[in-house]
């Protein structure tokens, strides 16, 4: 097991990125309308699209990413089951390095199941 707390994870990089939009807002703006588009429903559902975006975390390599993306998995009822199966693609895509992640990533989700969801 790591040591990473990736619920806190997730929470201290929000903070860090209201910084960032705070300095760069007009940037940020257009970033969170890109974010926003792509992850509405359409042919994809919001879920699916967020475990696209979680495999994509793993094969990247990207730990921010993982703590936002199984925390949005675990907000739209994403099941352990579902999570591992996008494990396994990531870790065929990635190769070694992904399955590193991909043990990580699981890790972050089953803490954010345990902790107590955002209000």
């Amino acid at each position: 097991m790591s040591t990473q707390d990736w619920p806190d994870l997730a929470k201290e990089l929000s903070a860090l990125v209201g910084q960032v939009r705070g300095g760069i807002p007009e940037v940020m703006k257009g970033f969170s309308a890109m974010a926003k588009a792509a992850g509405a429903d359409g042919v994809l559902d919001a879920k699916t699209k967020e475990l696209v975006a979680l495999g994509i975390s793993i094969a990247v390599r990207c730990d921010g990413c993982i703590a936002f993306h199984t925390r949005s998995a675990r907000d739209l009822k994403a099941t352990r089951e579902e999570i591992l199966e996008v494990i396994g693609m990531a870790i065929y895509m990635g190769g070694g390095p992904s399955l590193m992640y991909a043990a990580l990533a699981l890790e972050a989700y089953d803490q954010h199941m345990a902790a107590k969801p955002a209000e």
